[in-house]
């Protein structure tokens, strides 16, 4: 086969991760043959670090397949893009994406989820952000290792983030007092996580990761209409009674009209630590039956873990305590999917806003 030829088959490939062939995602920048390897650039519309290992085998399964053997030198280029947020909003300056992680209900490991995606888009490469929108139960602070510290300003208006870990923070937990309850009302909250959200200098950041409150109440639902975003993820466990409140929070996110980038299934399975047994203890499938009910993805299903839960309290989550571990790989590939959903959406903004022609007569 001659290099065009290659190059029309290299297009053909499905990168699992944006579900269309790189032809589709006009990926492919350069592909020529150089003895018996294939010199092969691709940009992705997903963060890349450490993802070059894992597509050039696929890549040459795909050539194998269609009886070409040559080995692939792969070099990935990023080019993660902004995408449209709720209409009447204003995207935020210089955040080209804002995803909220949200939860019918508490208990089902929201925050941790949220956390490791973050790190785990940020040690792929990509500048990332973390809003803890919690307000009354801010986890943040412990699980980023940061609690106790207080941010600062340069201008005594805007304040300076927190970093950790290669993501830059901020939560209510880092302004007041570890004990102190927040005893306020509903739009209280709302306003202060708006100046939370505007007041703080986020510098420039490919996705800023939302921890919204758990449940779909006025404050959940308020704080949907006014951050704008690019998408969402529900998190939920496998058992009935959590997927029957995450239905309702993929609900409030269609009414407002955030896509619901698809659904995150916690806990799924535990692992005995001491003999390896594999049990579901909050039943099995849920959060796959729940994503084809409603036409969404089945990111991932991560794992019931004491480590994880260690980790996070500890202030070093499971992506950054064990980057090479079976926990943070399920991380790692929720991150690559997520990023994934994020990039085959329309880039074009105008294409959501009718437009005018006037025409001569």
């Amino acid at each position: 086969m001659n290099d065009e030829s290659i190059r029309a088959l290299i297009g053909q490939f499905e990168e699992p991760n944006l579900r269309q062939s790189l032809a589709e995602a006009r990926a492919v920048r350069d592909c020529r043959r150089a003895g018996d390897a294939l010199q092969l650039s691709l940009r992705l519309g997903i963060p890349t670090g450490g993802y070059a290992d894992e597509l050039a085998p696929a890549l040459e399964r795909h050539l194998a397949a269609h009886g070409v053997a040559l080995r692939v030198a792969l070099q990935l280029d990023s080019d993660i893009a902004s995408h449209a947020v709720q209409r009447g909003l204003t995207p935020l300056p210089g955040i080209r994406n804002v995803v909220a992680v949200s939860s019918g209900k508490g208990g089902v490991g929201k925050s941790t989820v949220a956390v490791n995606l973050a790190l785990a888009l940020a040690a792929q490469g990509a500048r990332v952000g973390m809003l803890d929108a919690d307000i009354y139960g801010p986890s943040q602070p412990i699980m980023l290792g940061l609690q106790g510290e207080r941010p600062t300003s340069r201008d005594g208006k805007r304040l300076v983030p927190l970093a950790a870990h290669g993501v830059v923070a901020m939560s209510i937990g880092f302004l007041v007092d570890v004990e102190q309850p927040m005893v306020w009302r509903g739009p209280m909250v709302t306003s202060a996580l708006n100046q939370l959200l505007a007041d703080t200098d986020w510098g420039e950041l490919d996705y800023l990761i939302v921890d919204m409150p758990p449940g779909t109440g006025d404050i959940q639902l308020t704080l949907s209409q006014r951050v704008p975003l690019s998408g969402a993820l529900i998190v939920t466990t496998p058992q009935d009674i959590a997927l029957a409140d995450a239905r309702k929070g993929l609900k409030m996110f269609e009414k407002v009209n955030v896509p619901v980038l698809g659904i995150v299934e916690n806990m799924s399975v535990h692992v005995c630590s001491h003999c390896g047994h594999a049990e579901h203890i909050f039943g099995v499938g849920g959060g796959a039956r729940m994503a084809l009910q409603y036409d969404v993805q089945m990111l991932g299903a991560l794992p019931l873990d004491a480590r994880i839960r260690e980790d996070a309290d500890g202030g070093h989550p499971t992506v950054v305590a064990e980057p090479a571990s079976a926990r943070a790989a399920a991380y790692f590939a929720l991150a690559r999917r997520t990023a994934g959903e994020l990039a085959r959406r329309a880039r074009d903004r105008s294409a959501a806003f009718p437009k005018i022609v006037v025409e001569d007569t």
